[in-house]
């Protein structure tokens, strides 16, 4: 169904991105593309529907096949019968405001008749479960909706491949999971050939026919337990495999818990973190926040202490964002105060703002504005007043080997948010506050992530991230607050919050139970 003979491709003025790929893809199958931030996924991806290098640019080499067809040189738009492709921020991709409308907007293009339209709209309403949707603003939908009506956008075409970059990467566990069964279901039931990139490999990897890892320029592809022996990229689930010496290595928590019993009667109980006991760096009492009638965050009370790090979860739309702009003043607040270093960031200068509390948005790049990488950093230098190459460093830890001289906006998405990564950190502010941080960022990337921020707080600074990726937040969190409709229905230490929750919890303590939250954990128990 899909075929790549010798390619070689290369982004102008720069060096391969991979040379002489070959790779076949099977009709009915569901192919999990992985690698580091930046290896080439998503060019990888694009090839398949012609963006690349139609829109990019670049140079390539060798034939790209589509159903026996060459594709090579061809635009887009002729190949959108074949291949549905859906981008990382399906929102970004939306032309219609209504979700009946997008669905019907391909065939438009397509000029199909409009009995086969209505037809059409009605089956992928039925098929993805969205019929109670039809006439909602795709704007008020949540992220688990918003990513099914793309999907929908795309199936309505009915494409013989469908490509999806980061699909679950900004939805909260239940909503990934709905998804990816609802892919699934596709490949089973249509015969779609499905090819997904996904960094929170956990996710993907039970679902998958086989794998392709594309790493150091190369692209290698097999089965899956096969690839993950030795893949640069690995789920936590994988890496515990590995630690016991499981042969061959689980690909799902059922497998896992199977073969558990000798790996628990090797490791000691887990001694008690302590908790946190620093003075509070963050108080905020009653913080509320409107959007006209609906009330998006209710009544919030939180407390972050000097060396803590709060992670904040719940489903999408819960209104943890909400609370984080308020929390930064760059949101109005409809009830409530905020302290943080003895005065309310919303009464002070942006300036001063940003040193009491920095924060990085969901949308990352906003925050970018310069031309080169090496601008944004020696900007983010001056503007801390700190030595020049501080927030170069901090970018090194987190995505190694990005050129300088290249403009933020052709950067990858995990390139892009270690860039902002870098540029808020540098500047050190008593409370660091981010809003999905991990996006793009592949499990190098994180656990670098994690360990800045662990500094951070060991240096007397209050953290709170809000995340969907409960592998992070098992990994950095001391304290995990839960919100839903607005409002803080748990919070406690993280061993607790975490393993005791089914949509919360990592694999690691779906595995051995609880207080067992990561690999790093176990590991220490058994060195």
């Amino acid at each position: 169904m899909l075929e790549l003979r010798d390619v070689s491709f290369a982004y102008p003025d720069g060096d391969w991105t991979w040379q002489h790929v070959d790779l076949r893809l099977e009709e009915g199958e569901l192919v999990l593309a992985c690698g580091r931030t930046g290896s080439g996924k998503s060019t990888l991806l694009g090839l398949f529907n012609g963006l690349v290098p139609h829109f990019t640019g670049g140079t390539l080499a060798g034939d790209v096949l589509v159903d026996g067809r060459s594709v090579v040189g061809v635009p887009p738009r002729e190949l959108a019968h074949l291949v549905g492709y859906v981008p990382q921020d399906p929102l970004s991709g939306f032309v219609s405001d209504v979700v009946e409308d997008e669905l019907a907007y391909g065939m438009e293009q397509l000029g199909l008749p409009p009995q086969t339209m209505r037809r059409r709209v009605e089956e992928t309403l039925d098929l993805l479960g969205i019929a109670d949707l039809r006439r909602r603003p795709i704007r008020a939908l949540s992220g688990g909706q918003q990513q099914r009506v793309a999907i929908g956008a795309v199936l309505t075409m009915h494409p013989r491949v469908l490509v999806l970059d980061e699909p679950t990467s900004a939805l909260d566990p239940t909503a990934a999971e709905d998804v990816l069964a609802t892919v699934a279901r596709l490949v089973d039931d249509l015969g779609l050939t499905v090819v997904v990139a996904e960094h929170r490999m956990e996710r993907v990897v039970p679902f998958a026919d086989r794998l392709v890892v594309v790493d150091g320029g190369t692209v290698t592809v097999g089965a899956p337990a096969a690839l993950l022996v030795d893949s640069p990229v690995a789920p936590p689930l994988v890496e515990l495999g590995r630690l016991a010496g499981w042969d061959p290595l689980p690909l799902s928590v059922r497998e896992a818990r199977r073969r558990r019993t000798d790996l628990q009667a090797r490791l000691a109980e887990p001694g008690t973190a302590p908790a946190p006991a620093g003075e509070p760096v963050l108080t905020a009492r009653g913080v509320s926040v409107t959007y006209t009638s609906h009330v998006a965050v209710r009544e919030v009370d939180l407390l972050v202490r000097a060396g803590e790090v709060v992670g904040l979860m719940g489903r999408n739309g819960s209104g943890k964002s909400s609370l984080l702009w308020a929390l930064r003043g760059a949101l109005k607040r409809a009830g409530g105060s905020v302290d943080v270093g003895g005065g309310d960031p919303a009464g002070l200068s942006s300036a001063e703002a940003r040193a009491r509390i920095g924060l990085v948005p969901q949308t990352a790049a906003d925050l970018l504005y310069l031309e080169t990488v090496a601008d944004e950093c020696a900007t983010a230098d001056e503007q801390a007043e700190v030595a020049p190459g501080t927030c170069r460093g901090l970018l090194d830890r987190l995505a190694p080997g990005i050129d300088e001289a290249r403009h933020p906006r052709d950067l990858s998405e995990g390139q892009r948010l270690a860039l902002v990564l870098a540029v808020v950190l540098t500047s050190c502010p008593s409370v660091v506050v981010l809003d999905e941080p991990t996006r793009g960022l592949d499990y190098a990337g994180k656990a670098e992530l994690a360990a800045i921020l662990r500094d951070l707080a060991d240096q007397g600074h209050g953290i709170v991230v809000a995340s969907h990726d409960v592998e992070f937040v098992a990994e950095v969190a001391d304290t995990v607050v839960v919100m839903a409709e607005g409002e803080i229905v748990s919070r406690g230490p993280a061993a607790e919050v975490l393993a005791e929750s089914p949509s919360f919890a990592p694999q690691v303590s779906k595995v051995l139970g609880a207080p067992w939250l990561t690999v790093h954990q176990v590991r220490e128990a058994m060195a």
